[in-house]
């Protein structure tokens, strides 16, 4: 038994151009690459279930692009490229707050003997790597537990 019937994508000669070069050219993303893809199957009549196996991606993958596509096509593509169309929404969520020189500086003192931090003791605990954390001023405040999850997810 057929399922629902997918978005209808109709698609200009500006856009299977502009999608087509894309898809081509040589320093275009793998992702960006794949969802014109997505576009271009969709607009040739192809259904979900088919353009998900030809392209190995999740059905709900061909769904996303098919109606992002189709809700942003009223838009003419002067105000919005093909690229942007295809662009990654922002996530939600948070910006981060310890930058990428801060995660160095954790990894690094995390390396160190905490007997060279005038600790006594022989192993770093995550209260006593988030008290030298802030003791050098690494970081305004940080939590033991945060301390922790930031040193575990650094591992290899």
């Amino acid at each position: 038994m057929p399922g629902p019937k997918a978005l209808a994508v109709e698609l200009n000669d500006n856009e299977i151009e502009s999608l087509t070069k894309l898809v081509k050219a040589y320093q275009t993303g793998q992702q960006l690459a794949l969802r014109a893809r997505i576009v271009l199957s969709a607009g040739q009549g192809q259904s979900n279930s088919a353009i998900a196996r030809s392209l190995g991606v999740h059905l709900d993958t061909v769904r996303q692009w098919r109606r992002r596509w189709q809700q942003l096509q009223p838009i003419p593509l002067e105000e919005l490229s093909v690229p942007e169309r295809l662009a990654e929404l922002p996530r939600p969520g948070a910006p981060a707050q310890i930058t990428a020189d801060q995660r160095c500086q954790i990894e690094a003192l995390a390396c160190e003997q905490p007997e060279k931090s005038g600790r006594p003791i022989s192993h770093w605990t995550h209260r006593e790597i988030a008290d030298e954390l802030i003791q050098r001023k690494i970081v305004e405040d940080i939590s033991p537990r945060h301390a922790g999850r930031l040193l575990k997810r650094g591992r290899s």
